[in-house]
């Protein structure tokens, strides 16, 4: 157990904002979560991952919470299917290359993005054609109102594109550990456009692709500070993307069509048509490479600087094709 006052938060999140908090918790048990005194612990309460999708806009007057459980547990039966327990304080991508590593099928296109497994659950993490829905068969939390362990099974989860109902409930669980499902056969998911000519002859072949991929789109956090993907892709009626594509006279607007007719057009589209791609704010920058990330170009952004330029960039896009961005990055 580790407490802290007071805690410079510069390391603790991958935009490298200079922020600090009331106090600091990390707990490497569920027996050492329950034995807090939680009642001398500044509120609000916040628990974060690996503050890969955080954006604070100030210090933050409470207590902030991590969790160091780290754990990863095979439940081999022999079968096809092979349950894996896994707690809530590992790294999400160093457990995708270990069951890549074993030749287990279902994760390997959710590949090098960043953060903490205990994160993913809460975030609903996905990347071409996968989400982490597909391969979790239940969530164990620590529930911060009734201060007891509980149990949720997938369906309970309310899983749904960048949510689930852990956001939904405003920090009351706090997810302890997952229990994902795997497979020995051969499933691939090229269906993504971007994934055409991808070796799927293992696991690790495919995550191989999907990291190259990665890496020559979006910015190594550990040399540019960002928080991965800003924006949401918006979901649209099929009344509003006639209206997009008014808006942009003889070009062919990217788009997917999903069940029930709704539309979901890339925002990383919308912003570069708006002219942001390599616009600056202070120290803050739209990414050269993919207009969907915000960079702490200079190391010494203010939150003020990422908060004006997402205004800025979200007022455009509205302006232009009646489309509202909202963030994935969860503001603090």
């Amino acid at each position: 157990m580790r407490i802290e006052y007071n805690c410079d938060l510069s390391g603790r999140n991958t935009f490298r904002m200079k922020v600090r908090c009331a106090c600091f918790v990390e707990y490497g048990s569920v027996a050492e979560l329950a034995a807090l005194d939680w009642a001398s612990l500044p509120k609000p309460w916040k628990h974060i991952g690996g503050g890969s999708n955080l954006l604070f806009t100030g210090d933050f007057p409470g207590t902030i919470l991590h969790s160091a459980i780290k754990y990863v547990k095979y439940v081999d039966m022999g079968l096809d299917e092979v349950p894996v327990v896994v707690g809530a304080g590992v790294c999400w991508d160093e457990l995708v290359a270990e069951l890549c590593g074993h030749g287990l099928w279902g994760a390997e296109n959710l590949s090098l993005i960043p953060g903490e497994v205990g994160a993913a659950a809460v975030q609903n993490i996905g990347a071409y054609g996968v989400e982490f829905k597909d391969i979790v068969s239940g969530v164990s939390c620590f529930d911060l109102q009734e201060m007891k362990p509980c149990k949720f099974s997938v369906a309970e989860c309310g899983y749904g594109y960048r949510e689930s109902m852990f956001k939904e409930a405003g920090g009351r669980y706090v997810i302890t550990s997952v229990l994902l499902r795997l497979s020995r056969s051969p499933r691939p998911r090229l269906e993504y456009k971007g994934l055409a000519g991808v070796d799927a002859s293992s696991p690790m072949a495919v995550r191989e692709g999907v990291i190259g991929i990665r890496r020559g789109k979006l910015p190594d956090p550990e040399e540019l500070g960002s928080a991965g993907s800003f924006f949401k892709n918006p979901v649209i009626t099929a009344e509003a993307f006639v209206r997009v594509c008014n808006a942009a006279p003889g070009v062919t607007v990217p788009h997917f069509v999903l069940d029930g007719g709704m539309i979901k057009v890339p925002a990383a589209w919308l912003i570069d048509q708006c002219g942001f791609k390599g616009e600056r704010e202070g120290g803050a920058a739209v990414y050269e490479k993919q207009p969907l990330v915000i960079v702490n170009a200079t190391g010494n952004a203010s939150p003020e600087d990422v908060l004006e330029l997402e205004r800025r960039i979200v007022a455009t896009v509205h302006e232009r094709f009646g489309v509202a961005l909202s963030p994935e990055v969860e503001h603090l």
